[in-house]
């Protein structure tokens, strides 16, 4: 009997301090994931998309829809590039109108690259004026999900979560936005923030980080930090400088066909040699793969984003947030990860590169 009664204390005590973070309960099933991006604005969101196309090859997640939090648009359209690339073209795509980075950004002009008369990147979606609201794209695919199943990985602005918490009940759904996340969502993988000081790029004294994907939309960050109702956990800034993707991959890995809109993004963004930071693929892979021992996690607490775009966390029992931590043994584990999911041909064919690019 007493054997039993700490049995239950152990098990009782990880659901608590874990509360709906963990997978190991069903293992063979993919997760249902929701990729919200504000992909132009750096070849890692590029890189992520990649992996997630990736590890559904391999049956361990289900890209449900992509939503796009940088108002250009050519955004979707390159997304709908990548998605069609890797043999998933019908994913949906859903775009806001915030006026948060404008731009086109340095690769998204891939989508309407052309090769004697023909788009080098076949896609169907030719402007993100034609794509539907991301609000509407969300809410859509958490109703059609299972209860408490669906995993959303954010590595760009707070844009649309911001908004679909609090958009009202409509035709597809008598629920509010705040209602759906609390009966559909498990988990949200954020990047943003930073939880460590970074060092400063001229003087290299470790300072206070605002983080791009908080200040770039702070009035967005600040509501979502304030009002999630489900466990987050937050990849900071300091995850992805120290986990640094390798530039020979660009330049070995995806040669098997003669234009890659990977690499192409990549090369676009900061010509190799240069390896560029990993930020949102850390958060792929902890959205996808939480029990794999990638990283180690903070003690629970709650995460607030001040006025000013700085963030801060404090520890709380029973808390909401908890953030990455990355130990130097884990580096190299971490890397070649990223690496292999994110150069891994479509379908997870076997593909010989040519080593020529």
């Amino acid at each position: 009997m007493k054997r039993e009664l700490l049995l239950w204390f152990l098990l009782t005590s990880v659901g608590l301090l874990f509360p709906r973070v963990s997978l190991a309960d069903e293992p063979n099933k993919p997760v249902p994931l929701i990729f919200d991006t504000d992909i132009g604005n750096d070849c890692d969101d590029v890189l992520a998309l990649a992996m997630i196309h990736a590890l559904q090859s391999r049956g361990e997640c289900e890209l449900l829809a992509v939503t796009i939090t940088k108002d250009h648009e050519l955004a979707a359209p390159f997304t709908d590039c990548i998605n069609t690339f890797y043999g998933r073209g019908d994913i949906p795509i859903g775009v806001c109108h915030s006026g948060v980075t404008p731009e086109q950004g340095k690769f998204n002009g891939l989508a309407t690259t052309a090769d004697d008369g023909e788009l080098r990147y076949p896609h169907d979606l030719a402007s993100g004026k034609q794509a539907p609201n991301a609000v509407d794209v969300l809410r859509k695919a958490l109703v059609e999900s299972e209860d408490g199943s669906v995993v959303i990985c954010q590595v760009g602005f707070s844009t649309n979560l911001a908004n679909l918490i609090e958009s009202p009940a409509d035709d597809v759904s008598p629920l509010t936005g705040m209602e759906l996340v609390q009966q559909k969502v498990r988990l949200l993988s954020v990047m943003a923030a930073a939880f460590e000081k970074i060092p400063d790029r001229k003087t290299g004294e470790p300072k206070l980080y605002r983080e791009y994907n908080v200040f770039k939309d702070i009035p967005s960050a600040r509501r979502l930090a304030s009002q999630w109702p489900t466990p987050i956990v937050w990849s900071g800034f300091e995850i992805g400088l120290n986990l640094t993707y390798p530039h020979e991959s660009i330049e070995r890995d995806f040669g098997y066909v003669e234009h890659h809109p990977v690499a192409e993004a990549y090369e676009l963004y900061i010509p190799p040699p240069h390896d560029r930071p990993t930020w949102d693929l850390t958060s792929v892979l902890m959205a996808v793969r939480p029990n794999h021992h990638y990283f180690d996690l903070s003690p629970a607490g709650q995460v607030t984003v001040l006025e000013d775009g700085y963030t801060t966390f404090e520890p709380k029992e029973g808390g909401r947030d908890r953030y990455l931590i990355l130990r130097d043994d884990q580096k190299s584990r971490v890397t070649e990860a990223l690496t292999l999911l994110s150069s891994e041909p479509p379908n997870g064919s076997a593909v010989q590169s040519t080593g020529e690019r």
